[in-house]
């Protein structure tokens, strides 16, 4: 090739490079096709690296946090003021729950790994490893059987499925779909949930929505069986309602998560009548919506949205429906209040009026900007689970501490790290059948 020629094919191949550029700038500007399919093969393929960059458990998972003190177990108990029971908890570093006593002894323990149920993700991928799976909610029965969600760290979808156990922890059945954050059951013994999937569909009028994004969905699943019964996109239910606008106003950061959904509660006749926004109609279900920081009512038999609200809370989680009429949430930004962190609200539906809150204070810091959750008891406490700091404590309605109890386990570099809290429930072991409560008098069974 002489010079002449050389020169024309490197301003051919110029040429060539500029018009790619353009080119390229024009599907990514105006995101015409093939735009969709690059982005989607660049975000799995950061994903995927993210994935697998992240190889110190204890500083790349959202499943450990650095403790924030030494204390391990029980570190207050005033019998006088609290509820006693024993509590059901979870832990970011295995696949297992306890049910411990007031005094932090294990009365009962149930564990099942997940290589045991399933060798795939809901999604059909290479599960996360085994250190990476945990249980986020579980829920136990009368007769000791454990109703679990189970989650996948640093995975999308991260819902990894649904089971029953019983006391020993064989499995009675798995739901192997995306479940994630919460289960409520019915009194007819019913299964509520959540689960999300990823979506192409568009969301017109919504500025910033990425494909692919998650759709959450109400799901109810027969409980005797793990069988679906009912699915109701929640997407879905925002738009065809009146109750659109928070959509549209999902933040920024949110673009590929816009709902977040993440607690059911089905509210029961006893409920509807007590709390106004159920208008009487019972089998409702009060979600929590995270994104966009909205607390609605879905109908999981027709799908319609029946009532939504936002007010002073942000990015919260647990929404309750009381029997006084009123709602619990845990507001993880504590609405951005100067000297909170996050804060426990009970609210009335009606006014939006905060008639409780709790927010601790010097002496007790109070700070989870994900998960967590407050359980009202039947004295009036309230049992809250601040995931972050792997802690849970009960708080009577003066704001005085009267249990605590700090996850005795520890990991990492020098043993700063502690697991996550993800769930934590009060009982009375009088709730239990004999059968259970001959189980947990019993330390050869634990």
């Amino acid at each position: 090739m002489d010079r002449p020629d050389r020169i024309g094919f490197a301003l051919f191949f110029v040429a060539i490079v500029f018009i790619a550029f353009v080119a390229g700038a024009f599907v990514v500007l105006f995101k015409t096709f093939p735009y969709r399919y690059f982005n989607d093969a660049y975000k799995a393929g950061h994903a995927l690296l993210s994935q697998l960059s992240a190889t110190d458990l204890h500083t790349e998972t959202h499943l450990w946090r650095e403790a924030r003190r030494d204390e391990r177990g029980v570190t207050l108990h005033e019998p006088g003021q609290a509820y006693e029971g024993v509590t059901l908890y979870t832990s970011g570093d295995g696949n297992y729950a306890q049910l411990i006593d007031m005094q932090g002894e294990v009365v009962h323990r149930w564990e099942l790994p997940y290589d045991q149920i399933w060798d795939k993700s809901p999604s059909g991928r290479a599960p996360r490893d085994a250190d990476r799976i945990y249980w986020d909610k579980a829920r136990v029965m009368p007769n000791g059987d454990l109703l679990v969600v189970i989650t996948g760290d640093n995975d999308t979808p991260w819902g990894y499925g649904l089971i029953r156990i019983d006391r020993d922890s064989k499995l009675l059945w798995a739901y192997h779909g995306p479940t994630h954050h919460d289960l409520h059951l019915t009194p007819d013994g019913r299964v509520v949930t959540l689960t999300h999937e990823l979506s192409e569909d568009d969301i017109p009028g919504l500025q910033g929505l990425e494909r692919p994004w998650l759709d959450d969905f109400l799901v109810v699943l027969d409980g005797q069986t793990g069988e679906e019964l009912s699915k109701v996109s929640l997407a879905r239910a925002f738009l065809e309602s009146p109750f659109a606008e928070p959509v549209y106003q999902t933040p920024a950061y949110a673009g590929s998560d816009p709902l977040h959904a993440n607690s059911v509660q089905y509210l029961d006749e006893t409920l509807t009548a007590a709390f106004a926004p159920a208008q009487g109609r019972p089998g409702q279900v009060l979600i929590s919506f995270r994104n966009i920081s909205t607390v609605a009512l879905v109908d999981p038999e027709t799908g319609e949205m029946t009532w939504a609200t936002r007010g002073p809370w942000i990015v919260q989680h647990d929404a309750r429906a009381l029997p006084n009429g009123n709602f619990t949430l845990f507001d993880n930004a504590a609405n951005y209040q100067v000297g909170n962190a996050a804060r426990v609200l009970e609210v009335n539906p009606r006014t939006h009026a905060i008639v409780w809150s709790y927010a601790g204070n010097d002496e007790h810091p109070f700070d989870s900007y994900v998960r967590s959750s407050a359980q009202t008891l039947p004295n009036g406490n309230r049992l809250i689970n601040e995931s972050d700091g792997g802690r849970l404590f009960e708080v009577t309605p003066a704001g005085e501490i009267a249990w605590e109890f700090i996850n005795p386990i520890r990991g990492g570099d020098r043993d700063r790290y502690i697991p996550i809290v993800s769930s934590g429930q009060r009982f009375s072991v009088g709730e239990f059948d004999k059968d259970f409560r001959a189980v947990i008098d019993n330390p050869q069974h634990r």
